[in-house]
């Protein structure tokens, strides 16, 4: 499942969901606001189009490695340091597809040109 919120992200309901009698690994990614000298992010989505690409994403990741289930959240709106605005969570019967899995759908993210990030400064 893919989603596009404003709302946290619960990581714990979201590996809950994960499991499965077939399922012997679940990998997470959660990115953060880091302090690069910023006070924050903020984060502009275009939802329809964002959907569409993440949704092609998750199709082939599905299709590239043998995972169970793919999540991806990605939050929208203006976040501070440390704010979490980026969960990924893979299941599969083995590690190594999920782990290949995950690192592969937060790669192809950074190229989605329907989520935008503004680092904001101290004026």
């Amino acid at each position: 499942m893919i989603t596009i919120t404003e709302d946290d992200i619960d990581i714990n309901r979201t590996i809950e969901k994960a499991k499965h009698p077939d399922v012997g690994a679940i990998v997470t990614f959660t990115g953060i606001v880091r302090d690069d000298g910023i006070e924050g992010m903020e984060i502009k989505v275009q939802r329809e189009l964002a959907a569409q690409e993440l949704g092609k994403i998750r199709e082939n990741a599905l299709k590239l490695f043998e995972i169970q289930s793919l999540e991806a959240i990605h939050r929208m709106g203006t976040f501070s340091v440390g704010d979490v605005i980026v969960t990924i969570v893979c299941s599969a019967p083995h590690r190594k597809d999920a782990f290949a899995a995950c690192e592969y759908v937060m790669d192809e993210l950074q190229n989605v040109a329907s989520i935008r990030k503004s680092e904001l400064r101290e004026e």
